[in-house]
């Protein structure tokens, strides 16, 4: 599939096949796109939990407000980031770059997280944020469907995958084949309402009907 047409034909699917099994085949291969997702200084923040085992999926079904998808996509995805992978694996992340090159940017690195706890915490949601998407779309492109889910009781889930306490939860991530199709889409804004030119004025985010 073309990348453009994943990118119009993705939709977030509650409903899927419990009986279709992902091929060991297909999953190594999303991972391997999921490797390619950019992350701010190549730290490479993301650690993929591929919960596999039925007990934990239907304790994390009840964490997540009875979600279906929970238990019944082949598969579940909790995608965390290492909030200190900023100082814990620099020197491997750029072992292959040239000695001052590599230098230059673990001072760099140093420089942007060191005692910003927020900034390290932003970097690594963004970072999964990102390679939810390049999952997303790698798995359309594969003939599956995925859903992004963020309607969880995030404690109970850190706790059932054992999250370390320097890590942080960004989403849970489900992928397989649908055995219903996605709502319509309920409405999306118009690209007017949503570009911004330069800069905002006073007037951009008043409801567009006016009240």
């Amino acid at each position: 599939m073309h990348t453009l047409d994943a990118i119009m034909s993705r939709r977030s699917i509650k409903q899927y096949d419990p009986a279709f099994i992902m091929p060991e085949a297909d999953i190594d291969q999303l991972f391997h796109c999921m490797l390619q997702a950019p992350t701010s200084f190549n730290l490479q923040h993301w650690r993929f939990v591929q919960v596999e085992d039925l007990q934990l999926r239907a304790e994390m079904r009840k964490a997540a407000g009875n979600q279906a998808q929970v238990t019944d996509a082949s598969l579940l995805l909790v995608l965390c980031a290492d909030t200190q992978a900023w100082q814990r694996t620099p020197e491997y992340c750029w072992r292959h770059a040239p000695t001052d090159t590599r230098d230059l940017m673990l001072a760099m690195i140093h420089c942007f997280y060191s005692e910003q706890h927020q900034l390290q915490r932003d970097e690594a949601i963004r970072s999964v944020g990102i390679v939810a998407q390049t999952a997303m779309l790698a798995a359309k492109a594969m003939g599956y469907d995925s859903c992004p889910m963020i309607g969880f009781d995030t404690p109970r889930i850190a706790e059932l995958i054992q999250l370390p306490d320097d890590h942080v939860i960004g989403m849970m991530l489900t992928i397989g084949k649908a055995n219903k199709p996605a709502w319509p889409k309920p409405g999306q804004h118009s690209l007017e309402s949503v570009r911004v030119q330069d800069r905002f004025n006073h007037s951009f985010g008043k409801p567009i009907d006016g009240r």
